[in-house]
């Protein structure tokens, strides 16, 4: 079934990197739209799967013929099947920078491996896990918490190409157990499902190999492998705790989260949204989501996590720490809907704990209820984006910048001028998603308007079409500066 295209976060950052490397790499999990994003943003660049018999037959008999097929370059997914083609890309790109190929994969461990020793300094790296909150906005506004939980966020289920209770369990069948028997000899798969379905119980807890090893009757090591296998396929992620002493940071023991709510719903056995509802899971889970959507907002950046936990000998906890240029911002991650002031307690305290500079603290929940004074924000999880993006004095930020913000989010989605010009909504609606309340949105938007309104006045030669959006624009621009939305 054939669904519809959703554009994607990162298709900025790869844009830009296209400009200085020769060479694109993008891993992920199987299915979270690595090929869809890449074959619409690079149309003219022939596509091979290497996943294909024949063409991984003539790639590993004749790399330099199968290379050499096409002067602009090429789309090759899944590249690690025939890791030697990275070494022959090497020679090519160095002799013809302009050449381009754009490399996927869905083993994070054997292709980063491979990439790193043949291309270094040659590619740039981007991870894309399964769609942002940010990126099906547009398309869940009336779903719930729970039916995006349950639901997760593979493009499968938003695209209307597959539905959750179908995908995850042929996602676990097809994909995860294809990859450990792969990586891993493993004689029992009863015991190897028992560890999973042990892992997705454990979701916002801190991984302990030996208790997980003594209730599924193996070594600490087999844990240990096994757990590797598990993040070498995405389906699970480590959170590492925050400590001003880097190696402590190493060796002290991680959280673990899943890479997707909906496979971990599957796992946990819960198959809808009344009893996800009354599960005991059910923050465990609201967590998960928003420290994955922290994730999947630094990895769409092509930036590295610099996300944490904090947790100290005397049991103080924040939930989640992201590490800004300017210094540490904390974040406390509550499912319930109703707001209770013990939810800022150890926020207000955070400074006390850490030796860099606190540049905000926010409690992110399911209620509506928000607040952007004070010490402690409060945010709706629909608001995440505001915490995560640059902790810049938004309201000191020119009107120009914002403008050119605006112009880019449009043009990424593909919009009309004429609806531009036309729809005073979407401009808000982006600095709300963007900026939250630390902007006023509505008079800003206005300036937007009114600044486009004086660009296009100032154009000659303007088409029929162009001098009927210029009017509607005018009309727009001459309501909103005496109505509010």
């Amino acid at each position: 079934m054939e669904g519809k295209y959703i554009q994607r976060d990162m298709t900025a950052a790869i844009q830009e990197a296209a400009g200085y490397f020769s060479v694109i790499t993008v891993t992920g999990p199987r299915q979270s739209g690595k090929t869809t994003m890449l074959r619409h943003l690079f149309p003219h660049l022939v596509y091979y799967s290497l996943e294909n018999l024949d063409v991984r037959s003539f790639a590993e008999q004749d790399p330099v013929a199968f290379l050499n097929q096409h002067e602009e370059g090429m789309i090759l997914d899944e590249v690690h099947n025939v890791p030697r083609l990275l070494s022959y890309i090497q020679g090519i790109v160095d002799e013809n920078p302009e050449r381009r190929f754009i490399l996927s994969g869905s083993s994070q461990f054997s292709l980063l491996k491979k990439v790193t020793q043949s291309l270094a300094g040659r590619t740039a790296v981007f991870e894309l896990l399964p769609m942002a909150y940010t990126e099906i906005r547009h398309l869940v506004e009336s779903k719930t918490i729970d039916e995006l939980l349950l639901g997760g966020f593979y493009p499968a289920v938003w695209g209307g190409r597959n539905i959750p209770s179908l995908l995850y369990p042929a996602y676990l069948r097809t994909y995860l157990d294809k990859d450990v028997r792969d990586l891993l000899q493993i004689r029992d798969m009863m015991q190897f499902h028992t560890f999973l379905g042990l892992c997705a119980g454990r979701i916002g807890s801190v991984f302990k190999a030996s208790e997980l090893a003594n209730e599924v009757g193996v070594s600490v090591h087999t844990i240990t492998a096994w757990l590797s296998v598990l993040q070498a396929s995405y389906i699970v992620t480590l959170l590492p705790p925050y400590f001003e002493n880097t190696r402590k940071r190493l060796t002290k023991s991680p959280k673990l989260y899943f890479v997707d709510t909906g496979l971990a719903c599957h796992l946990l056995g819960i198959e809808t949204v009344e009893q996800l509802a009354r599960d005991k899971m059910r923050g465990a889970l609201f967590e998960n989501f928003i420290v994955m959507e922290a994730l999947k907002y630094r990895y769409n950046l092509g930036r590295e996590g610099n996300l944490y936990f904090y947790r100290d000998s005397h049991q103080n906890e924040i939930d989640l720490v992201i590490k800004k240029p300017e210094g540490l911002y904390g974040v406390e991650i509550k499912s319930a809907m109703t707001y209770h002031a013990d939810f800022e307690k150890t926020l207000r305290q955070m400074a006390q704990w850490v030796h860099e500079p606190v540049v905000g603290r926010a409690v992110v929940y399911t209620g509506t209820l928000e607040n952007a004074q004070g010490i402690v924000r409060l945010l709706n999880y629909r608001n995440i984006n505001s915490v995560l993006c640059e902790t810049k004095n938004n309201n000191d930020m020119s009107l120009d910048e914002l403008q050119q913000k605006v112009i880019a989010e449009y043009d990424s989605r593909n919009l009309k001028s004429s609806v531009r010009y036309n729809q005073l909504e979407y401009i808000v609606d982006y600095l709300k998603k963007q900026y939250g309340n630390s902007v006023d949105c509505l008079s800003r938007g206005k300036e937007i308007l009114k600044e486009e309104y004086r660009q296009y006045r100032e154009k000659e030669g303007l088409s029929g079409a162009e001098k009927s959006a210029f009017n509607e624009m005018y009309n727009q621009w001459k309501v909103c500066e005496c109505k509010d939305l």
